[in-house]
C-alpha cells in the first residue's frame, strides 16, 4: 500500500523561529523533533494528523507560489476561525471561488516566507 508520509516546504536559512511562530503558534501544528543528523542542517518539522510537514533550509531559497500543501479541517467553522486568526495576525487570506471545487470551502495564504498554503473544509 502506498501512502503519504510527509510534505517538505522550503524556508530560508535562519527562518526556524518564524516557522515555529507561524506553523506552531498561529496554525497550531505540533512540532516534532528532527533526527540529530538532520537537525544539524536546520529546518523544523511538524505533525499534521498522521503525516508530517517538514520545513527545510534551502540555500538559494525561492518561495513556492503555485505548488503548495493543502490542509483539511473537518469543520467549516474551524476553517473560518483559522482564516480570521491568520488575517488578524497580518497574513492576508484569499478565498477560492466555491464553484471551482463544489462542496469545498477553501482559502490560500502565504507563510512568512512567501510559500503558498491552502486550507479547506
Amino acid at each position: 500500500m502506498l501512502s503519504l508520509d510527509h510534505v517538505q516546504v522550503a524556508l530560508p536559512a535562519g527562518g526556524e523561529a518564524e516557522a515555529r511562530t507561524f506553523y506552531g503558534g498561529l496554525i497550531g501544528l505540533e512540532e516534532i523533533e528532527k533526527p540529530a543528523l538532520l537537525a544539524a542542517r536546520g529546518g523544523v518539522w511538524f505533525r499534521v494528523g498522521a503525516h508530517q510537514l517538514h520545513l527545510g533550509v534551502e540555500k538559494s531559497f525561492v518561495p513556492a507560489q503555485k505548488a503548495h500543501p493543502a490542509f483539511r479541517l473537518d469543520d467549516p467553522s474551524a476553517l473560518h476561525a483559522l482564516a480570521a486568526s491568520l488575517a488578524e495576525a497580518g497574513s492576508p487570506v484569499t478565498w477560492a471561488d466555491p464553484a471551482e471545487i463544489p462542496g469545498r470551502e477553501r482559502f490560500h495564504v502565504a507563510d512568512p516566507f512567501g510559500n503558498r498554503l491552502e486550507f479547506l473544509a
